[in-house]
């Protein structure tokens, strides 16, 4: 899990998206529908932050470590 917290705001924002289940100050939980969907356009050369921006995601709130640490798990 990321160190990073997320504020009121972030956490505004990060609900509003359709690819979030669930948001908190700590973590976050994905629709089933953006797992799949980024692993298979990771499968296709795209690249972890790039799969990110393109579905709505302000990517610098995220976190580098938050990106790759999920597309780790989601692959497996």
């Amino acid at each position: 899990m990321s160190k990073l917290k997320f504020d009121q705001e972030t956490i505004k924002e990060l609900k509003k998206n359709p690819n979030v289940k669930r948001v908190s100050e700590l973590s976050i939980t994905y629709s089933d529908e953006f797992k799949e969907h980024f692993v298979r356009e990771n499968a296709n050369g795209i690249m972890p932050i790039e799969i990110f921006r393109r579905s709505g995601f302000d990517v610098r709130k995220l976190g580098q470590e938050r990106i790759a640490s999920s597309g780790k798990r989601w692959r497996k």
